[in-house]
């Protein structure tokens, strides 16, 4: 039973209605899932008298990153703002040890990745519906339709009215302005996060399954990200196709190297044919473009708080007052790096601990892919999280950071006896 709740909420996660508990507040339901979930968990293991903690360095980091979270609230000058972030954060990562618990064998490790891609699958048609709308129907129209009737239902009326008042659901390219593909995201970037992340897990879905519908959602959900026009999900999709073509290509028979090749060339194809795609990739190498430069200064801001607080940080939550000290609690400032972000909220040390999960969860995947290749794609899906993170911070989705902490629980099924505590 359980289980089967934890498939369901694979895929719902994208598509959780947002709670309005009260005034001037938005909550995701998913919240309250994964909360439901967890302690249904922990009330069966207590009943079986049997509740199963892995032992191993992703899940010290795990811990150590949540209480670095917590001791940044000392120099926080909001304490308000701190105890929001970090409700957020014990309220999420939960997940990643019901799901540790939950899947731990490689039978139910396929399901969940089958649930995910499905999931992925399906936002990913809404967000090509959604984008080819505006050249039927007109833009404003298809965009007066989604902040008025859809966007309220999944984030809510407070964040969809401060989504809106930050133009991100539209680029000019050469001129030309288009409605980027958002679905139920709030804005195009996430979703870009949500389906890199997922790509590759469909991939291998197709390669060691043989079938049709997997490859038909790889490519369905790879030009719906290309379709958010996100720059950092452009990287993140480049890095995993050199990771990809680089590591696989000596290990692979000839059939399965020209899948590989065709499948990469399609995808840089539709980065180098003129168009919008391409006009938008290769506009991220222009250090005189607006945004670029703007981002550029804002990380060296981003670089100066770290500096002047290395240790503790400025206080999870309280970056944006660092920035601006009238700023209110929904602006959009951040340091537009999640590295960034973390080392300027709560410290060097902060950054140490996310970095330490980034790479105990690669190394111990990349041993485990050779007994099981869905840990390489896993693998994978963190890279291009991992990249694209490089210029985005989706720490604080309750759609993106789950789906991180699902991918990382897969680090708990036993292969080898590993020990449990």
């Amino acid at each position: 039973m359980l289980f089967n709740l934890a498939l369901i909420f694979c895929f719902y996660s994208p598509f959780q209605l947002a709670l309005n508990p009260s005034a001037g507040i938005d909550l995701a339901s998913g919240r309250v899932f994964i909360l439901l979930l967890f302690f249904l968990w922990l009330a069966e293991s207590l009943k079986n008298k049997k509740l199963i903690i892995k032992s191993s360095a992703t899940n010290f980091f795990v811990v150590s990153f949540l209480v670095l979270n917590f001791c940044s609230l000392i120099v926080a000058k909001n304490a308000d703002w701190s105890a929001r972030k970090l409700l957020f954060l014990f309220s999420v990562v939960p997940v990643y040890f019901a799901f540790s618990a939950l899947v731990d064998r490689k039978e139910r490790l396929e399901r969940v990745i089958k649930m995910l891609v499905a999931s992925g699958f399906v936002v990913a048609i809404m967000a090509l519906i959604q984008f080819f709308a505006q050249f039927i129907f007109g833009l404003d129209r298809v965009y007066q339709f989604w902040a008025t009737f859809v966007s309220p239902d999944f984030l809510g009326h407070n964040v969809t009215t401060a989504v809106l008042k930050n133009p991100s659901w539209l680029v000019n390219i050469s001129g030309t302005t288009y409605l980027r593909a958002v679905a139920t995201f709030p804005d195009p970037h996430m979703l870009a996060f949500f389906l890199g992340t997922l790509i590759p897990l469909a991939l291998g879905l197709y390669l060691k399954n043989k079938k049709t519908i997997y490859v038909v959602a790889f490519f369905v959900m790879l030009l719906a990200d290309l379709l958010t026009f996100s720059r950092g999900g452009y990287l993140g999709l480049f890095s995993g196709a050199l990771l990809t073509v680089g590591f696989l290509w000596n290990r692979l028979g000839k059939s399965a190297r020209t899948g590989l090749a065709v499948i990469f060339l399609a995808g840089v194809a539709l980065l180098f044919i003129p168009g919008p795609i391409s006009e938008r990739f290769f506009s991220s190498f222009n250090f005189r473009e607006g945004s670029n430069m703007g981002r550029i200064e804002t990380w060296k801001k981003a670089e100066k708080i770290i500096a002047e607080h290395p240790f503790l940080g400025v206080g999870i939550g309280n970056y944006a007052l660092e920035i601006n000290p009238k700023a209110d609690y929904r602006d959009p400032i951040y340091a537009h790096s999640l590295y960034l972000d973390i080392a300027a909220e709560t410290g060097l040390f902060g950054l140490v601990a996310w970095l330490g999960i980034l790479v105990t969860l690669s190394v111990s995947f990349l041993k485990k892919a050779r007994q099981d290749t869905y840990f390489f794609w896993s693998c994978l899906g963190l890279v291009v999280f991992s990249a694209h993170a490089l210029v985005e911070t989706p720490l604080y989705s309750p759609i993106i950071l789950p789906l991180f902490l699902i991918i990382a629980s897969f680090n708990a099924i036993n292969l080898k006896n590993e020990k449990n505590i």
